[in-house]
Formats: C-alpha cells, sequence, structure tokens
C-alpha cells in the first residue's frame, strides 16, 4: 500500500532544494526525489514547467497538492509531520513569531541579498520590501544573539531554512562572518541531517556535471 505521507521532492543537488531535503531528514518524512539535472537545464524544460512554471527547485508534490515556493514549502511540511517537534501548533504562542521569521526569508531576506549579489542600487527605502539591507541583516542579528535558536531554546523548521541559507550566503561572501552568524548556521549544517544531503549533493552534482559535458 502506498503511504498517504509520501512526498515527491523536485530536486536539484546544490540548489535551494537542499534545504527542503535537510528538513525531509529532519521530520522523518517518507520522501522520494525527482532529479532535474539542472546543468543540462532540465529544469527549463517542458515536463517541469508544467509543475513550476517559473523553472524553479524545490517543489513538492503530496497526494493531490502540489506546493512550490520555498516557504510555503517549509511550512507545509513541518505541519504535516508536527510529531518531529519542528513547528508551533497553531494555539502554541510560538506560532506568529515562527511564521514571521519565515515569512522574513522570503519577503526579506532573499530580495536583499539578490540585490546585493547582482550590486544593483536598491528601491527607495519607502519603496524596499527590506527597507535597506543593513537593516534587513540588523534586524536577524538582533533575533539571534536572543539565541541559540531563532525562537530561543526551541529548534523549528525556521531554522532549517536560515541555517542552510546562512551556511551558504557566507560561503559566497553575501553576508559577513559575523560570529553570530557563524555560529548560527553551525548548529544547523553540524548536524548529522545537512551533513548526509551535503555528501549525497556533492556526488549527484558530480554525476550531472559529467553528463552535461561540464
Amino acid at each position: 500500500m502506498t503511504d498517504p505521507n509520501r512526498i515527491t521532492l523536485y530536486y536539484s543537488p546544490q540548489s535551494r532544494a537542499t534545504g527542503t531535503r535537510v528538513l525531509l531528514e529532519e521530520l522523518g518524512a517518507p520522501y522520494d526525489l525527482h532529479v532535474l539535472n539542472m546543468k543540462a537545464g532540465e529544469q527549463r524544460q517542458p515536463a517541469y514547467l508544467s509543475i513550476n512554471p517559473l523553472g524553479k527547485v524545490p517543489a513538492v508534490r503530496h497526494g493531490e497538492a502540489l506546493v512550490t515556493e520555498q516557504v510555503a514549502i517549509f511550512i507545509y511540511l513541518a505541519d504535516l509531520f508536527p510529531r518531529a517537534g519542528l513547528t508551533p501548533a497553531l494555539d502554541d504562542p510560538l506560532r506568529g513569531p515562527y511564521l514571521r521569521w519565515i515569512a522574513y526569508y522570503g519577503s526579506s531576506f532573499e530580495p536583499a541579498l539578490i540585490d546585493k549579489f547582482m550590486q544593483r542600487e536598491p528601491a527607495p527605502i519607502t519603496q524596499s520590501p527590506y527597507a535597506d539591507y543593513d537593516t534587513m541583516l540588523g534586524a536577524l542579528e538582533a533575533q539571534l544573539s536572543k539565541g541559540p535558536y531563532l525562537l530561543g531554546e526551541r529548534m523549528t523548521a525556521a531554522d532549517i531554512l536560515w541555517g542552510v541559507a546562512f551556511s551558504w550566503t557566507m560561503m559566497f561572501g553575501i553576508v559577513p562572518k559575523k560570529d553570530v552568524f557563524v555560529r548560527y548556521a553551525e548548529r544547523i549544517t553540524s548536524r548529522p541531517a545537512f551533513q548526509r544531503i551535503t555528501a549525497a549533493d556533492e556526488e549527484m552534482a558530480t554525476q550531472h556535471a559529467a553528463a552535461a559535458g561540464g
């Protein structure tokens, strides 16, 4: 009998989908990978564009539900597997702050990050979705300084999202290696789930590069 909770993760290694796979491991969720070789452009082919017209990963399918957008996926999966304890319940006082910091990733951090990486002039502060880069990052630094996690002593799915993000953005020099960010990222990247997926990603990425002639 097919497990009704089984997840299909549309995936490419060393991409934003990596964090979703780490989350699935942390949740102990049953899942299958639908792997796309982005080096070969498979994410831009009609078959995948019918899943996500933007040609982006991750995306997940659960039964009849298809979910795209990293923030929505994290909320959906953590709620789907509450026994893992990575999501505050609807009546938990931490539920609001939890949603706040997950949404902050998509609505403020990512737009600021891309402007910074592309060296683009941001919109005026009154029109910018993230105010300005230093203000956006300063709010995170202030929250994480209360630590050890975003919501204090309790680790949630939000920390998987942010820990993985800080790891790669500091690696590429987009986010400064401040002690609070480094220590926070290490709490997540030192966990067995992250270590497993990182090793698997390296192997898969090598195979993809060879298949694409890179």
